[in-house]
């Protein structure tokens, strides 16, 4: 079979390393995959053409939305996959709302990474239940292991020696669903009075106007730094190296980097949404804020508690073992892709 599939493909993002391990999943069982980003695509028409020159006989899409609506036109049967922003916050717009209601009628499967976005789209739409399967992402890391984390640091703008750093990462695509900036100003005031802590915001510029805004805010704000996006290994790399891993997003659908903090047994503080709350039960695997207060609270606890650090790292591991088998990730996508035949 030859599958066309069409994710979001930002460099260094959640959607592009799940787009990524999928495929390779799809090629494993002996099928042609071809991975395109949703982003050279301005129509369904096209994607259509496209279909019928290359003589796809199926396709798979990440994102309702984004994804789904540019095979309506297409006449392969396509599987759908839940990104998270579709189901959180697309879906309260009306007219995006109609098309992937349009995308869930006409695809032959769905996927959600955790039960809260199924029972979201079922309350919405309720005939599509039966053909929504669970599978939680599955989580792979792999650390560089020449990454020099002194380099790095300097590189980011933090040149303090001989004194124990507490670096937080926070791993994210610039755009405003993430709220890169929600603890930039309690962590500036944080870091006047203990000088030892840092927060680098490390990601690619999904959106330019909104990341210039975050640029602006952290060139005024201490104690914060910005980087570009690293390869996966590196990041994976520097994540190992830092402190802990954070995550402040409005919504998601599954975090990646959570899941790859924990694989590498490094503790994440999360801010308490649903998607984020699938994913780690506080005190437990991780840690949940409300709010910005609350985050330094944790991560001064988190700091002064080295007890309860290292049993959140080992239960998370342990979690992510047990939960994001990549193994069990394969063998779902490729039972549902074959079944596209």
């Amino acid at each position: 079979m030859k599958l066309l599939f069409l994710a979001c493909l930002s460099p260094s993002t959640g959607n592009c390393t799940t787009a990524a391990r999928i495929r390779e999943y799809i090629q494993d069982s002996g099928h042609i995959c071809v991975l395109r980003d949703v982003a050279d695509f301005k129509s369904s028409s096209q994607v259509s053409e496209l279909i019928s020159k290359e003589k796809f006989e199926a396709g798979l899409v990440i994102h309702l939305y984004k994804g789904g609506r540019l095979l309506l036109e297409s006449s392969v049967p396509f599987g759908a996959i839940f990104g998270g922003t579709d189901i959180n916050e697309d879906i309260k717009d009306e007219k995006k709302s109609k098309v992937m209601r349009a995308v869930l009628q006409k695809a032959r499967f769905l996927v959600a990474f955790t039960d809260q976005l199924k029972k979201t789209a079922e309350l919405h739409w309720q005939f599509a239940s039966s053909k929504i399967h669970v599978q939680p992402q599955g989580v792979v890391t792999n650390p560089c292991e020449k990454f020099n984390w002194r380099e790095f640091l300097q590189s980011s703008g933090i040149r303090k020696e001989n004194i124990d750093l507490y670096v937080f990462l926070l791993v994210c695509g610039l755009r405003e669903v993430k709220d890169p900036l929600y603890l930039v100003d309690i962590f500036s005031e944080w870091h006047k009075k203990e000088p030892w802590v840092y927060l680098i915001i490390i990601g690619p510029k999904i959106d330019p106007m909104f990341a210039q805004l975050v640029e602006d805010k952290i060139k005024r704000s201490c104690g914060v730094y910005l980087l570009s996006e690293l390869s996966q290994e590196e990041l994976h790399a520097a994540m190992k190296d830092s402190f802990a891993v954070v995550n402040s997003s409005i919504s998601e659908g599954m975090s990646s980097a959570i899941l790859e903090a924990m694989d590498l047994k490094v503790p994440v503080l999360a801010r308490n949404i649903p998607g984020n709350k699938e994913l780690i039960r506080h005190e437990h695997t991780g840690l949940l804020f409300s709010n910005p207060q609350e985050f330094v609270e944790l991560s001064r606890l988190l700091i002064n508690d080295t007890a309860l650090k290292e049993r959140l790292v080992v239960q998370a591991k342990d979690y992510v073992q047990e939960s994001h088998s990549w193994k069990a990730e394969k063998e779902t996508y490729q039972k549902l892709t074959t079944g596209l035949l």
